[in-house]
């Protein structure tokens, strides 16, 4: 399951590239440089069919997903929007798309630079972890073309940037820089461009030794902070410590501690 796994991800694809399985880390890279990496259907029914390979292939541990270094993505396919109608939006089968690409269980961490922008700051606001080179800007300027945004956008940014924050982006189209991004908590590390890719294929390579159950249930746990109350949290989180004493990983991690070694997880 492993490499041949990682090896079969990398063919049949139109608008994305995929790296093999390297150190448990697996890149995608969004490829349609001639529109800007634009978010149409192809791309994104391929970006969530390779998350659910990579969720299914023991051997990946993380993902890296990153675009050009002028843009990660400037948005949705406005010529595809276009042709349809209100029925159309309703059936448009994206939405499943971004459900599977929501609920990737792994940790997915994003490398952006250039313009992240409607769609690719959604797709931002779908990553765990997102470092941005100082290039990047970010927006969700879908107000100038008489919509909102329609793939999470108000509500993960309002839960990311605060209430004033999410308002002036999205009510004006405005964009902010990857420095505005960092001090709103839109990203957590901001690098010179061509260091963003490296230090999120960095941040993946230490998260894939950690032991992966223990990395899925914290994954969880985390994303779950944003819909419940705290006392539901809480308990959430409790019971997941509590799942965890009964894994291997965890007698292994307490055991290398005590003896000073490096700990072997196997995810078990």
């Amino acid at each position: 399951q492993n490499t041949d796994d990682g090896n079969s991800m990398q063919h049949e694809y139109q608008d994305i590239l995929v790296s093999e399985v390297a150190d448990g880390v697996v890149t995608i890279t969004l490829n349609r440089p001639e529109a800007y990496n634009a978010l149409r259907t192809q791309l994104l029914s391929e970006l969530a069919d390779v998350l659910q390979q990579c969720s299914d292939d023991d051997s990946v541990r993380a993902v890296v997903v990153t675009g050009n270094e002028k843009v990660f993505a400037a948005g949705a396919d406005i010529k595809e929007m276009a042709a349809l109608d209100a029925v159309g939006v309703l059936n448009d089968p994206r939405v499943m798309h971004w459900r599977r690409i929501a609920q990737f269980p792994k940790p997915l961490v994003a490398a952006v630079n250039g313009f992240a922008l409607g769609g690719g700051c959604e797709l931002v606001m779908h990553a765990d972890i997102v470092i941005a080179g100082d290039n990047a800007q970010f927006g969700q300027p879908e107000i100038n073309l008489g919509i909102i945004p329609g793939a999470g956008g108000t509500q993960r940014l309002i839960r990311t940037v605060g209430k004033s924050m999410a308002m002036q982006l999205v009510l004006s189209g405005e964009f902010i820089s990857a420095a505005q991004a960092r001090d709103f908590g839109l990203v957590s590390e901001v690098t010179i461009p061509e260091r963003s890719l490296e230090r999120a294929l960095e941040l993946a390579r230490k998260i894939a030794t950690k032991p992966p159950i223990a990395v899925r249930q914290a994954k969880e746990v985390l994303l779950k902070a944003y819909e419940t109350t705290l006392d539901s949290g809480l308990s959430l989180e409790r019971k997941a410590f509590t799942l965890l004493a009964a894994t291997e990983d965890r007698n292994e991690g307490i055991a290398a501690f005590m003896e000073k070694r490096k700990p072997n997880f196997t995810g078990k």
